[in-house]
């Protein structure tokens, strides 16, 4: 009986463990299969547009009028007039009279110049009737051929000599009475008077000085690689001046009357001369806003014009190539041509064309024909439950 127990025994308790072996694994779910998982790169796009545009080269600059004047005193004497508009930032017309120097003393060496030319001629006239008187009495004397002192000619070239001496000394004494007169030699504007009313002038004395407001110059230095960009070499190409006036950012247009033709020694740049008519518009009734000599502006010259060209950053540029995503989602490398490169953009003027998707983001090893895809793409792919678990954890967290 003992026996049969250590037999039944184990027997029992090996079917018991069987039993619940089998159990067990029954209760044990399967392993969930697995998605496939997407490994094509995602990358991001821009479309290109390309539009006709004007090259340019931007400059700066000071504006300064195309000519100053140091007003001098020709002649000396006291101030006896100043006119009204005769201050710093007058605005004076041609020919309008500024100051005036006293002219007595002019005035009277003119009247005895003419008393002297008046003289000098009523002495010739006698001469020339000695002349004839002492020629018609040689010839009644003796029928030989006169000596030209006979006939007084050398007496006759001296009063000749005094009156054109006269002459001289008339026109000398009328210019510098006209030289008391202080007048404006263009259009301008008062930059400084150094006379007051009543001040005694010499000679040379600088009464004040002008600058012309016909028309205002600005200086732009350009680098000697950048004119290749404008026409000509920018000559009479087209500027936007930008600059502030009473706070408020104001645009001119001037325009490139003419390069200086020489590369600074210090700075190395071409310089080119744009010039504005009128900058104070006094001879217009326009509404704009004048433009102050001294002021400084920024300068955009205006040079070629491409038919159908686009700004790329310069970053997805290689070797003459960019990336863009065809209609397959393929990436796919085009040549470019690049007609300017500029900081950190370049301007691509053939290669690429309106609706072409240009490829923004990095790839790690890039192959033209590779497979890729939009980030549109990667979430449409995505299953719904993965949505709904995704949202369900967004509200949780």
């Amino acid at each position: 009986m003992t026996r049969k127990k250590q037999i039944i025994v184990p027997i029992v308790i090996l079917i018991a463990g069987i039993l619940l072996f089998m159990a067990f694994s029954s209760m044990k779910k399967p392993p969930e299969e697995k998605a496939e998982v997407d490994n094509t790169p995602i990358v991001s796009v821009e479309d290109v547009t390309v539009s006709p545009m004007t090259l340019h080269v931007d400059s700066y600059g000071v504006v300064k009028p195309k000519y100053e004047t140091d007003l001098v005193a020709q002649v000396s004497g006291q101030i006896v007039e100043l006119s009204d508009v005769f201050v710093k930032g007058g605005f004076i017309a041609q020919n309008q009279l500024l100051a005036r120097i006293d002219p007595s003393d002019y005035q009277a060496a003119l009247i005895d110049a003419k008393a002297t030319l008046a003289s000098a001629q009523a002495s010739l006239e006698q001469e020339r009737a000695k002349g004839k008187v002492a020629e018609k009495e040689w010839k009644r004397i003796t029928n030989a051929s006169p000596t030209e002192l006979s006939l007084r000619k050398p007496q006759l070239a001296q009063e000749l000599a005094r009156v054109k001496a006269a002459q001289a000394a008339v026109l000398r004494a009328k210019r510098n009475l006209e030289r008391t007169e202080l007048r404006a030699p263009y259009d301008a504007m008062i930059a400084e008077r150094y006379i007051g009313l009543g001040a005694f002038v010499g000679t040379g004395s600088r009464i004040g000085k002008l600058l012309g407001t016909s028309i205002a110059e600005v200086r732009l230095p350009v680098a000697d690689n950048q004119l290749q960009y404008l026409v000509n070499q920018g000559k009479e190409a087209s500027v936007d001046l930008v600059g502030t006036y009473a706070g408020i950012e104001t645009t001119w247009t001037a325009n490139i009357a003419r390069s200086e033709g020489v590369i600074d020694d210090k700075s190395r740049m071409s310089y080119l001369v744009a010039e504005v008519k009128d900058p104070y518009l006094l001879q217009t009734d326009s509404q704009q806003t004048p433009l102050r000599f001294g002021s400084y502006v920024n300068a955009k010259i205006l040079g070629k014009e491409l038919a159908q060209a686009t700004k790329l950053p310069r970053y997805l540029v290689n070797n003459g190539r960019v990336a863009i995503l065809d209609d397959d989602s393929k990436l796919h490398y085009v040549d470019i041509n690049i007609a300017r490169q500029d900081a950190g953009d370049v301007i691509v003027s053939d290669g690429l064309a309106n609706g072409d998707r240009l490829i923004v983001s990095a790839l790690d090893y890039p192959v033209d024909g590779m497979k890729l895809a939009l980030p549109s793409d990667a979430s449409d792919a995505l299953p719904s439950d993965f949505e709904s678990e995704t949202q369900i954890a967004s509200v949780k967290d």
